[in-house]
């Protein structure tokens, strides 16, 4: 399996992955119920906490999207519905999240902002009810660190694209700085409960996805986020 080797924003440029195809991805594990716990905990504050900070990195995704008019648009861990209004109005978009709480203010904002290019369901991004090339973009933000299992996801993702349409993830990934990546496998068990694992491997979960980026770029302020982008071919 090639793997990109993190000159960011180019777009050829691979090396080979030693033991990425088979070690794990985090030190930390979970299920769906446990994911679905937090975030039916955090829904109310979520907007306040996680919005503005991770912002920016919205919409660079939305730029690195490319959506053409009719283009049908997947949202995986839509949440509270916060990059809905940040799509184009002449695309539709498809919102999937497991929790229930955080899809019904998904749907205020919806009403609210007569946002009628959209709609969410609930579901299971680990088994999608969609059929295979059924979307132009799909897009997982922030929210493929908490999945118990990245790589279905991921795979799932892939699946329901069309060819020559992207899959976009954006999220954060263990550090490699040695000292930093270190500190982020400590901590990763905590963090887990406000809604992330803080040391998924990137190199090891683009290869066990067999995914291969067009560009991945660093995001956000501090540059602690990363967006993947790939093609489907």
């Amino acid at each position: 399996m090639a793997l990109f080797n993190h000159k960011h924003g180019t777009e050829t440029d691979f090396v080979s992955g030693g033991d990425t195809a088979t070690r794990a991805l985090s030190v930390t594990a979970v299920e769906n119920a446990f994911v679905e716990r937090v975030y039916q905990k955090i829904a109310g504050v979520y907007d306040y906490t996680f919005g503005p900070t991770l912002h920016p990195g919205r919409l660079q995704a939305i730029e690195k999207m490319r959506i053409r008019p009719g283009d049908a648009v997947l949202e995986v861990g839509v949440g509270t519905g916060i990059n809905l209004s940040l799509y184009p109005r002449a695309c539709r978009i498809t919102g999937i999240d497991l929790s229930s709480k955080m899809l019904e203010k998904a749907q205020r904002r919806i009403d609210e902002k007569h946002l009628a290019h959209c709609s969410v369901l609930e579901m299971n991004a680990e088994q999608m009810a969609f059929p295979d090339n059924a979307f132009d973009v799909v897009y997982a933000p922030y929210v493929i660190s908490v999945v118990p299992d990245p790589v279905k996801v991921a795979r799932e993702m892939y699946r329901v694209c069309r060819p020559g349409g992207r899959v976009i993830i954006l999220n954060h990934f263990k550090s490699t700085n040695p000292l930093l990546s270190k500190i982020e496998r400590a901590i990763s068990p905590m963090t887990v409960h406000i809604g992330f694992k803080a040391d998924l491997d990137l190199d090891g979960f683009l290869a066990q996805a067999n995914l291969q980026p067009i560009s991945i770029e660093k995001v956000n302020v501090p540059k602690m986020w990363s967006l993947v982008t790939c093609r489907k071919s």
